[in-house]
């Protein structure tokens, strides 16, 4: 990877500049704030070329009263975000233009705390989580894994490392409902996991350290980004899907010259990207070929035929095999996908019995995980209202399922075939709460969406060096790789942080800047956050 400036740009360049951004998820809003703030380039010579008709990729959240709202899941956060804080501590938040996300962010922490009283349950009931279940060999299996050199471990999974009965401890059930890992998930990227959230499992149990946004993530930062992205010029190319790129390949040089893209009225055009010119591109995503369903209908599994962010990577893959292999990424769909819902209740009953049950008011409490469900199913009340347009009278709700494709243990179908309303009757056999629901149910007055994603867990497949394409590829002139399928050393995929540490490496080795990328929190660096980690794994 580049890491100097080699191709940088100086000032005198910055009015004929022109950038292109492949995308609209985090990490092109972030590439586009800093090009405007710290690489001085004009916001009106940026382009954020979108295929969908909202911005924020990953953090998404749509929907009213009436109809139901959706949101297809949500990103974990903590304080070490070191890039993705900084980004944020810039933009206005969406209900005070005085404070900033980051500010009304740890405002918003300091008063509703992390602390989950109910993570785990098993036949409606909340199991002891005080020890996380490991045995001698499971905790020496950890040792070996944390002390293992990264090269080593190659492409193997993670039930190729642990004995079986690691996948029963409590330790999992918190792992794999927080982060989504699977058995069959990349053991590189739980090796990453481990070393990066170190610090936070003397407390994994309670979700200690772990923060959330004040309402849904499109409202909390893609929206007050996109403003103020627009406040400064920049350009929002909406329903514009870009289909090819063309690339210049010699011996010691790689150069982008054609952008082939389709517009809103269906034409297909190009750019020809002139010599002050540069592409950031966002290969791949986890939330392509999303589905949603109803109360009534279950949501469809689509393919990649209908992804551009896949299509495209894979075209310009074909070009260069410093350009990556996304065929490991999105061609076992089954591996891959879960499914998620969205839950809209005019009704108070559901809300009361979880904080009475749970011992957490909501937006305090976390994931909920239900052990011995088929699908795996885990959900999360956030503090109301969740979206800003919410009224005082609605609650909302979110869950998902692991296991999409096993048969319900109450409904007798799986997951994947049901309706919303199916869905929610699963999930209350779960809570043993059915005929508590039931006049809720029958007055219509539960309004539960789910949403397949069939590359959800792309991020974690098994993986080889190479397989995700450096930031910025070795001799690369003009283009840039952004987000969860680029390369950055260290760092954990299925984050904002990622994406925004990909947004710095970008600008901040093309462009000439005061600047320098934030480094990777490594609490493995601390002898306290070593101590205290072991003692965990250990009680």
């Amino acid at each position: 990877m580049k890491t100097e400036n080699q191709n940088s740009v100086t000032n005198a360049d910055h009015s004929k500049t022109k950038v292109y951004l492949v995308g609209s998820g985090i990490a092109s809003l972030a590439s586009a704030f800093y090009l405007v703030r710290d690489a001085k380039v004009p916001g009106e010579n940026i382009h954020i070329m979108e295929q969908d008709s909202v911005v924020g990729g990953c953090l998404d959240g749509s929907g009213e009263e009436e109809k139901g709202y959706v949101v297809r899941g949500g990103r974990m956060h903590e304080a070490h975000y070191v890039c993705y804080w900084d980004l944020l501590s810039n933009i206005p938040s969406l209900d005070d233009p005085n404070v900033s996300i980051t500010e009304e962010s740890f405002a918003f922490n300091k008063k509703f705390v992390s602390n989950a009283q109910a993570r785990l349950l098993k036949n409606g009931e909340i199991l002891d989580v005080s020890s996380f279940g490991l045995s001698k060999q499971d905790q020496l299996d950890m040792l070996k894994l944390l002390f293992s050199r990264e090269t080593a471990l190659g492409n193997k999974r993670i039930e190729d490392w642990f004995t079986q009965d690691f996948f029963s401890t409590n330790f999992w059930h918190i792992w794999t409902s927080m982060f989504a890992f699977q058995k069959w998930s990349s053991l590189t990227e739980m090796r990453r996991y481990y070393i990066r959230f170190m610090h936070l499992l003397p407390n994994f149990q309670k979700l200690g350290g772990i923060m959330r946004t004040k309402y849904n993530q499109y409202d909390s930062v893609a929206r007050p980004m996109e403003n103020w992205l627009k406040e400064h010029g920049v350009h929002f190319d909406m329903n514009t899907q870009v289909i090819d790129i063309d690339f210049d390949i010699a011996s010691d040089t790689k150069t982008a010259t054609v952008i082939h893209y389709s517009s809103s009225n269906g034409k297909e055009a190009e750019i020809v990207l002139g010599k002050n010119d540069y592409v950031f591109i966002t290969n791949g995503s986890i939330v392509e070929s999303s589905d949603i369903g109803s109360m009534t209908a279950p949501p469809k599994l689509k393919d990649k035929a209908s992804s551009g962010a896949w299509t495209l990577w894979e075209k310009i893959a074909k070009k260069d095999k410093a350009f990556g292999n996304p065929g490991v990424f999105c061609d076992n769909i089954d591996l891959q996908k879960w499914e998620s819902f969205t839950v809209t209740l005019k009704d108070p009953t559901f809300f009361e019995y979880m904080e009475n049950f749970s011992g957490n008011i909501a937006g305090t409490g976390g994931l909920v995980t239900m052990t011995d469900s088929n699908w795996f199913m885990s959900v999360v009340l956030a503090h109301q209202p969740h979206f800003a347009n919410q009224p005082k009278a609605v609650q909302v709700f979110w869950g998902y399922g692991l296991y999409p494709d096993r048969m319900g243990n109450h409904v007798g179908k799986k997951m994947s075939d049901c309706t919303g309303e199916e869905i929610l009757q699963e999930l209350f056999y779960h809570l043993k709460i059915a005929d508590i629901m039931k006049p809720t149910m029958d007055a219509g007055k539960a309004n539960c969406i789910p949403v397949m994603m069939p590359f959800v867990d792309s991020l974690f497949m098994p993986r080889e060096p190479g397989d995700r394409p450096d930031v910025i590829p070795d001799g690369a002139v003009n283009f840039a790789f952004l987000g969860q399928f680029a390369e950055v050393p260290h760092d954990c995929v299925f984050t904002v942080e990622y994406s925004v540490r990909c947004a710095q490496t970008a600008v901040y080795s093309f462009f000439e800047t005061d600047k320098k990328v934030l480094p990777v929190y490594r609490g493995i660096h601390d002898p306290e956050v070593l101590i205290n980690a072991t003692k965990a794994i250990n009680r």
